[in-house]
């Protein structure tokens, strides 16, 4: 797990505001639905073992996106930024973002004490050995106290430990703070692409900075990646859809045209005309979208979201992802590799994540569009895929033990407008490792769905995600938490979380990866474990802590 990666799960697992602040930020509220969640940890781990289980075994509840009615505000008169190129000097032509004198904005100072109290740690012994001189009640009730002490101190402890590195990762523009880096590992020699602000990874460490309350380095994002959808972005001659957003970007330094003492940062992005296996990012706007839509909601600052240039943004987001094809299926059809999973591993169709992160996108933009002439048309074609496309993921993707069952006795070659195996799915594809993972009380949404071919794998992102969002039913959504419960084991173990499950092995690896030597079985992207998805499980509200 890279550093920074792992501050951000640092500060989401231990950071004090509570779970209804980032209710706020996406305006998600209970769906009322709410169930204990027991989990035994072995007794012979270590201590952020044992705290990960004790907080993860606690009450889940399953949220939901609502829409509310939005406020009816006047356009701001902002133009579309045309150019990512900067001298400092013109950084004003972005609203709210200033330099004071070329100073770089100084963020609020961790904590004065971060000492436990010693006198605690000693009555604490004291405790445990019988020594303390007090009642059983009396040593209840300060055990307790005692125990509540240590546990937030060390919380707190490591809080500002992981802001501290989450800091040390900020990338700067023209002395603004713009997004962190994808990596920050001194001691790897292999940078690659990974000193790149990444569009999804920022995420993260965007919601985190919104639950501390650091709003600009958020609207900076927000504002500096629009300036790139903008650009031309060519490969072999040919061009992508207006709209597309950059997987990545980088500040360089470069100087001045006619003057090579002077200099001048730049932001340059990539689109996947660099990126290994040249794959476009389909998620890049999607989580544009859905950040935009947090940063609203937790800021109470909408007057991002309705300056003109934004909403050109986000109309052309939508544009590009609504516009007509051969397609007969309301999913989005991507190709391997063009989400969070960046490297050939079969998931290439209809997968799973773009599907989830599709409908929130699509619910975020309805909440933020404008209502004007020309966005009627736009707004008609949303409401229309939104209804069929959660139709076609709660119907077709879903699988318990009783749709197994069905899906055994499937009929194939069935021609007929009415066929129950609308997709010709032949039961002999039913892999040996689904009927001993699947449970009797639970189920998921598939990986992936096309003509022919059922991928079965679990993937963590797209299942959590379709909670969050509610493009899972409430049935459903217990059931994915009950299955997670369930099979504990397998998708947790010692260190969470699995990215999918089950890892491609043997000759299906050899195959389908291509033999990719980085997704080898149970590593990366092939069943690895990403602790950042822990970001997800605790605070976009699947799970609340008591």
């Amino acid at each position: 797990m890279t550093a920074a990666g792992e501050a951000v799960l640092q500060v989401l697992w231990g950071a004090s505001p509570c779970v209804n602040s980032f209710d706020r930020c996406l305006n998600i509220s209970s769906s009322g639905v709410s169930f204990k969640f027991n989990v035994k940890y072995a007794k012979n781990k270590g201590t952020g073992y044992a705290e990960l289980h004790n907080g993860l075994k606690s009450r889940w509840r399953v949220c939901a996106f609502h829409g509310v009615d939005r406020d009816s505000h006047g356009k701001t008169g902002c133009n579309r930024l045309k150019s990512g190129c900067c001298k400092c000097r013109r950084i004003e032509s972005i609203d709210g973002l200033t330099v004071d004198n070329g100073r770089q904005p100084s963020f609020p100072n961790k904590s004065e004490s971060n000492e436990p109290n010693v006198q605690d740690f000693k009555l604490d012994r004291q405790l445990k050995n019988g020594k303390a001189g007090i009642s059983s009640n009396d040593k209840l009730n300060a055990s307790g106290s005692i125990t509540n002490t240590v546990h937030k101190v060390w919380a707190k402890s490591v809080e500002d430990e992981a802001w501290d590195l989450l800091r040390e990762s900020i990338v700067y523009y023209c002395g603004n703070p713009v997004g962190t880096i994808a990596a920050n590992d001194p001691n790897d020699s292999t940078i690659l692409n990974y000193d790149q602000v990444f569009i999804r990874d920022f995420i993260p460490s965007g919601i985190a900075f919104l639950l501390k309350g650091e709003y600009d380095i958020v609207r900076n994002f927000i504002l500096h990646t629009l300036q790139l959808q903008s650009w031309e972005k060519t490969m072999d001659c040919h061009s992508p859809g207006q709209g597309l957003m950059p997987a990545s970007f980088k500040v360089r330094t470069v100087p001045l045209d006619g003057d090579d003492s002077a200099t001048e940062e730049v932001l340059d992005p990539d689109f996947g005309e660099a990126a290994i296996g040249r794959v476009a990012p389909v998620d890049s706007g999607l989580w544009w979208i859905i950040l935009l839509r947090a940063y609203g909601k937790c800021s109470g600052d909408l007057s991002v979201q309705e300056r003109v240039d934004v909403q050109t943004g986000i109309k052309m987001i939508l544009k590009l992802c609504l516009a007509d094809g051969f397609d007969m299926f309301p999913t989005l059809l991507v190709t391997d590799g063009s989400c969070m999973i960046d490297r050939r591993m079969g998931i290439h169709g209809h997968p799973l994540e773009i599907q989830a992160l599709f409908y929130s996108a699509l619910l975020s933009a309805r909440e933020m569009l404008t209502p004007e002439d020309g966005s009627a048309d736009l707004i008609r074609a949303l409401n229309n895929r939104l209804v069929a496309l959660s139709f076609h993921i709660r119907e077709y993707y879903w699988i318990d033990m009783k749709k197994l069952n069905e899906i055994y006795r499937y009929k194939t070659e069935e021609y007929s407008y009415d066929a129950v195996n609308k997709f010709n799915i032949y039961p002999d594809q039913i892999p040996p490792w689904l009927v001993e993972f699947m449970p009797h009380i639970g189920g998921y949404l598939i990986g992936n769905l096309q003509p022919a071919h059922m991928d079965f794998r679990f993937f963590s992102l797209g299942n959590l995600w379709s909670v969050v969002s509610s493009l899972a039913t409430v049935d459903q959504s217990h059931a994915i938490l009950d299955l997670i419960e369930a099979k504990w084991a397998e998708l947790v173990a010692d260190m969470p979380l699995k990215i999918c499950y089950p890892a491609l092995e043997g000759q299906e690896w050899r195959i389908i990866t291509g033999s990719d030597p980085k997704n080898t079985p149970w590593s990366y992207h092939n069943g690895g474990s990403w602790p950042t998805l822990l970001w997800q499980v605790s605070y976009y509200g699947i799970y609340e802590f008591h």
